[in-house]
Parts: structure tokens; sequence; C-alpha cells
């Protein structure tokens, strides 16, 4: 990172909207760093697949961002102080998760937000299916750096639970498209192997799906896939209950 006194910053490039082979590299040309003769800065040529901009040596200043005829690129500014609060990033130049809600007995916790911002990562990595690096994607640390990295908070005990099966967390997918490649059977047949609290009648009635218990879970319209995910989820046995996208 680039700091201030008071600020951190973070570059982000859309991989999918980088097009080195189809610009002037207006990115690079623009930038003043490179233009002063630092070297590193903002790397890239006509035959990348993408920009890397180095959070070290940019100095915030969103020329790129402006130039960029893509727009793929991404300056952000954050407090200081969440540079010791990454939870999680996927790699150079790309999405960067800071801080985690904290799921406690008995309460309902919801995460809202515009796309992007890492509420289906947060959940993932609630529910044990996602590895928190703290933001160190070359070198990931083992779960006993994680551990203390949230010693003396409520995170801590619950992933020390997590990780002792003495809780179980289960999560509803965001996208459910998948789940006709995954799971093969009718409705009823499916939610009854997964009946694990005598549910099955509440759930299908409550989610409106007893008019399709016999079908194939590969012809169920995308609404119906999504009140599927629902039961499937709501008939286990769990501590915690993750819905993304309900």
């Amino acid at each position: 990172f680039c700091m201030t006194d008071k600020l951190i910053r973070i570059a982000i490039v859309n991989g999918e909207r980088c097009k080195p082979k189809r610009c002037s590299l207006e990115c690079k040309r623009s930038c003043p760093v490179v233009r002063m003769g630092k070297i590193g800065c903002l790397e890239v040529t006509s035959k990348s697949k993408v920009a890397l901009i180095s959070e070290v040596l940019c100095v915030g200043c969103g020329i790129c961002v402006k130039k960029c005829p893509f727009d793929a690129i991404q300056i952000i500014n954050l407090p200081k102080e969440l540079d010791k609060e990454t939870v999680h990033r996927y790699g150079p130049n790309s999405f960067k998760l800071h801080r985690l809600p904290v799921p406690r007995p008995g309460q309902i916790l919801g995460l809202v937000g515009t796309n992007g911002i890492g509420k289906s990562t947060a959940l993932k990595v609630l529910a044990a299916k996602l590895k928190p690096n703290l933001g160190e994607w070359k070198t990931p640390p083992d779960w006993t750096e994680i551990l203390n990295h949230f010693r003396g908070s409520e995170l801590q005990n619950y992933f020390t639970r997590v990780l002792e099966d003495n809780i179980k967390a289960i999560i509803k997918p965001q996208y459910v498209d998948a789940i006709p490649r995954a799971i093969k059977g009718t409705v009823a047949d499916v939610l009854s192997r997964k009946d694990e609290r005598d549910a099955m009648d509440k759930m299908t009635t409550d989610l409106q799906l007893r008019e399709v218990l016999d079908r194939e879970i590969g012809v169920l319209s995308g609404g119906e896939l999504q009140r599927f995910a629902l039961a499937i989820l709501g008939v286990q046995e769990a501590d915690v209950y993750m819905v993304d996208e309900p």
C-alpha cells in the first residue's frame, strides 16, 4: 500500500474489462509516477493480459482511472486503520475484504450493499467454504496464524468452534443455476434425503413447492430453484444458516 497519514489505497484492475491489446496503454502513458521515471508503478504492454498497478508506488491521483477507455481501473482510498483488518484478497489488484460480521446465537444478521462489496465472500469465509488469507495471497497463513489474527475477538471463538466441528454452518449459494448439475432426482427425493429436522412438509408449504415435488431438479424454473435451495437449507440441522441472495 501507498500510505499517507490517514489513508491507504487499493488499486483494482478488472481482468474482464482490461484489454491492453485493444488500447493505446493510456493508463501507463498518463501515470505521473511512470513519467517521472519510477519503474514498476504501472506495468503493462500490448502483450499483457491485464495491467498491474503497484499499490506501494501509486500516489492515488486517479488519472489512470479517467484515461482507461474500458473503465477497468479503480483506485480506492480507505482509512489507514483498515490495513490491519484485512480478511481476504484473491490476488494482485483484486477485490479486498476488510472485517467480518459476527454471527451470534439467536440473532438474525443481514448484509446489505451493492454488488461486488464482499457479501458472498464474507459468507463463504464464515461458512468455512473459503479459508481467509488475511490479504497474504502469495503466502497464505495457516489456521494458527488466522486464529491469532482474531485473538481476543468473538470471531476467534467462532472459527475455533467451526474448526473443532462444534459449530455447523451451512449456506445457500448465490447462483442456483448450478444446482441441477450437482444434484439429481426429484424435489421430493432430494428434500427427504436432506431432511434432518422433520421440516420438509412445513418448508415445502411455506415456500410453495408442493406442486413441484414430483418434478426433476433439472426442469425447475429460476424462481423454483431459489425456493428449492432455501428449502434444502431449512430442512437441515445446523447452528448457523446463511442465505446468499434470498
